[in-house]
């Protein structure tokens, strides 16, 4: 059995009491107590992590909402890292709802109401001058892995949030902390505050941002520009995490930066990726292959285009397709209903030219009430194997398209993704009996079993980003890559699936289950780490055959560990 972790900590006295990173609370030793002058600051008894995480949960316990759940455990966090992150990998499914979504998008939308403390760095358009000084003063003498930003244009599906956008920022660091050992210590979260078209917020004499109109254009690019140089020119070796952009930014940044610096951006990336191992697993169940597939993705926003995108890549890396061949599979609808050429130019748009269906297909096809291809129409002429929803059209999957899907698939595969669930494109109990009990299933928010003819049950599996987004970049953070491939994402997507349940029995879910994700991000990070390493783009001196156990070992982990007193310790 491992030894406890030994630190050097030149804190003493209530510094280190106020101090989260290294407060113990009770759980000070008599020895350390006396190290740091403790004894007469804290009540007499000692108890160790699992008594304060009793404690902790019957407190939790007590708080009347989720949202007083929220407060209470980012009060924790502010005091006391190791019994926040230990409480929580405890309760994992119970209390990741109540950090992330739904809860935090309550609290973020509340930010500056319930503001008590800073909780990051706040880069604010109006102080740009300052920008470099600001940075360096969070960062100068700090080893920083990963950095979390965010404009807060387009939170957890609530919109603009001016600068509460940074309660996305440390809500993601908290969940690489949680799923795949990302040092809390080395993580920095960022809101860039360029204003906010929230009346709401603008209007409000409590808002604790700047209150002027969102910058766009050249200005807008300008800010962002300064902020990634100097990320590159400080912070060479870390992972920038593009968190919750809006529409027309998110796709355009990570291209624009993305092969001079490691990022990631989880809405594109990240719902992309699991989406992928999501599919492949169900390709699995079917004994196809992915280039197999015709597939429907009903929502083309941010979301269901980098769904698009990562399947597609996957078909040209896993199968061999050309990138043109690949695109042929896909069939996009969004508001304007299918996209294809005889839409008129100003509803489509640039980003999904690409996948915009040749006129000729759909000269003679059947136009809804809008003058559009609809959704039933275009499953009917397309027969899809597979139909993604990212809406946030509650109900579109009708028993009517169901059932024409399930008249050319014999098993037809059906993401309903939308979040929350009563924004789902159909309930999947509704989508299994349409189907006639064929259906493979995965949805974007945890859902019951579905009851299968004969009285047998289906395992839903939520597709959740979680599952794989810290994995994958925890895998380039080890390796201390120069940039994020989509061979690395797609080498982590195809570790996620071969660990499906639904290779076994297929009556199982096509993920795994949400609380076996630390394990689960491990094997995904080892994958693209490897990968990493493989390609070249790895800067550390690693064989391939070392990364396993190099993981592990640079895994944070939520234990306290031996202090001892060094005035030229840690601080």
């Amino acid at each position: 059995m491992a030894s406890d972790p030994v630190f050097r900590v030149a804190l003493h006295g209530s510094a280190v009491l106020t101090n989260p990173r290294f407060n113990k609370g009770t759980a000070f030793t008599a020895e350390e107590r006396r190290a740091f002058g403790l004894t007469g600051r804290l009540p007499h008894r000692i108890n160790m992590l699992d008594e304060q995480c009793a404690r902790a949960w019957d407190q939790l316990d007590t708080c009347g909402s989720d949202l007083a759940k929220n407060t209470f455990l980012q009060s924790m966090r502010d005091q006391n890292w190791v019994l926040y992150y230990a409480l929580i990998r405890r309760h994992l499914k119970e209390l990741i709802p109540i950090i992330y979504t739904p809860t935090e998008a309550e609290a973020i939308s509340n930010y500056s109401h319930l503001f008590r403390k800073s909780e990051g760095l706040y880069l604010t358009f109006v102080d740009q001058d300052a920008m470099e000084d600001d940075f360096l003063e969070q960062t100068k003498g700090r080893d920083i892995d990963l950095v979390v930003c965010s404009d807060a244009e387009q939170i957890l599906g609530i919109g603009d949030q001016g600068v509460g956008g940074i309660g996305i920022s440390t809500a993601k660091a908290a969940i690489y902390t949680l799923l795949a050992g990302t040092d809390p210590a080395k993580i920095l979260s960022v809101t860039l505050d360029v204003g906010t078209d929230n009346d709401q917020l603008l209007d409000d004499p409590l808002y604790v941002g700047w209150p002027h109109r969102r910058v766009r254009g050249n200005d807008y690019d300008t800010f962002i520009d300064k902020f990634v140089q100097l990320v590159r020119k400080h912070l060479p070796h870390s992972l920038l995490h593009f968190e919750d952009f809006g529409v027309t930014n998110a796709y355009r940044l990570l291209e624009k930066y993305r092969d001079n610096h490691a990022c990631f951006n989880d809405d594109v990336q990240g719902t992309g990726a699991v989406t992928l191992a999501c599919v492949m697993a169900a390709v699995g169940v079917t004994k196809s292959k992915l280039s197999d597939q015709r597939i429907v993705v009903f929502g083309a926003g941010s979301a269901g285009l980098g769904i698009t995108r990562q399947l597609r890549d996957g078909m040209v890396e896993i199968d061999g397709l050309s990138k043109d061949e690949a695109n042929k599979r896909f069939y996009l609808v969004d508001k304007f209903g299918l996209i294809h050429e005889r839409l008129e130019p100003s509803k489509v748009r640039e980003a999904v030219r690409e996948f915009v269906r040749p006129q000729g297909e759909w000269d003679d096809a059947s136009l809804d009430g809008n003058g559009a291809v609809g959704l039933l129409e275009t499953v009917k002429r397309a027969r899809p194997t597979v139909l993604i929803g990212c809406s946030t059209v509650g109900g579109a999957f009708t028993e009517e398209v169901i059932r024409e899907m399930k008249k050319h698939s014999e098993r037809p595969i059906i993401l309903p993704l939308s979040n929350p669930s009563r924004l789902h494109e159909v309930k999947p109990q509704d989508a299994m009996d349409w189907a006639e009990g064929k259906a493979l299933i995965a949805t974007g928010s945890p859902f019951p079993p579905c009851k299968l003819p004969g009285g047998k049950e289906y395992i839903v599996a939520e597709c959740n980003n979680a599952l794989i987004y810290p994995g994958l970049c925890f895998g380039a953070m080890l390796t201390k890559s120069r940039i994020l491939t989509d061979s690395m994402i797609i080498a982590g997507t195809q570790r996620l699936a071969s660990l499906s349940p639904a290779l076994k029995n297929p009556e199982d879910a096509l993920l795994p289950d949400f609380g076996d994700s630390p394990d689960v991000n491990l094997e995904v990070a080892i994958a693209v780490a490897e990968k990493a390493i493989e390609e070249g783009n790895a800067t550390v001196d690693w064989k391939k055959e070392e990364v396993r156990e190099r993981a592990v070992e640079k895994q944070w982990n939520p234990v306290y560990g031996v202090f001892v007193y060094d005035p030229q310790g840690d601080s």
